[in-house]
This record gives C-alpha cells, structure tokens and sequence, in this order.
C-alpha cells in the first residue's frame, strides 16, 4: 500500500494547519480529510512552506521582515486506518520534516537576497524555486522509499532528514 503525498501546498486563511514544531509529532488524529477512492494509497500529507513578509526602506536599501513556515494541512491530510500502520505515520511525518528544511532554505535565501522596489515579485521567484526543490526533494523521497516499502531505505532518509534538522 502506497502513500500519496502532496507539497507546496499553501492553505487558505480559513484551514486549520499545525506549524511544525521539533517537539511535536503527527499522528493518526491530525489527519481529517476525506480520502478518495482509490485501491493503491494508504495515506496523503497535505504539508508545504508558507510565508508572509512586509518591507521598509532604510539608507536607500529594500529591507524585509518575513515569516517563513512550514505547515501541515488536516483537512487535505487522509489515510485509511484498516492500512495505516507506525511504519506509514512515519513516513508521513517525514514529508512534513523535509517541508521543514525546505522553509528553513527559504529563510536563508531570503536573509542574504538584496531586494529592490519589486521585492514582491522577487519574493515570489524566490517562493516558487524553493516549491520546485521541495517537490523534486519529496518525489525522490517517495521513489527512493517505494513510498515507505522500502523499510531499509526508510531507515536511510529517516536519518538523513533528522541529521538535516538539527
């Protein structure tokens, strides 16, 4: 049983979303969505970088304050209970975590860019170049694991991703 999952997803105002945290970990209870029909999933995460900024002037110089997060989205997060196992959870949390690196690698670009009167637009490529990482990162996540089934590569990225978060 596979999982599916999907990234760079942005929630609206309205959705609930956990912030990730390093001391708090997904479970079962956070997924709320509604899964669709399909034989060969077992679960979806529905996590992605979001970000807010505002920018001032100073010395002639585009400064920004921005806030950069990585969230997890319950109401597009699923899974089948009579499939799901530790195993899969774990998986799953993962894509979460490397939705961490990935607002981490955002907020470094974002602190060493020089930003002009177009920061907004600027910004913005900045946004979507790490959307590109992040999903290229999670697919060769999935593929690499055979979507969790791989228990031996699953041990492999289960480290590599806890060694990148600290």
């Amino acid at each position: 049983m596979l999982c599916l999952c999907v990234f760079g997803t942005v929630s609206s105002q309205e959705e609930e979303t956990i912030i990730w945290s390093a001391d708090r970990k997904l479970q079962w209870s956070d997924f709320k969505g509604t899964y669709f029909k399909t034989h060969w999933a077992a679960a979806t995460t529905a996590s992605g970088v979001s970000y807010s900024f505002s920018s001032f002037k100073k010395d002639g110089q585009t400064y920004l304050d921005f806030v950069v997060q990585s969230e997890f989205i319950p109401g597009k997060s699923w899974y089948r209970p009579e499939v799901c196992d530790s195993v899969i959870l774990s998986h799953e949390q993962l894509h979460f975590d490397i939705s961490e690196i990935y607002a981490r690698k955002m907020r470094e670009r974002l602190s060493e860019a020089q930003f002009t009167m177009n920061a907004k637009a600027e910004v913005k490529v900045i946004y979507k170049t790490i959307l590109k990482e992040l999903n290229d990162f999670q697919n060769k996540y999935d593929r690499e694991t055979n979507f969790s089934q791989d228990l031996e590569k699953q041990i492999l990225w289960n480290r590599q991703i806890e060694t990148a978060l600290k």
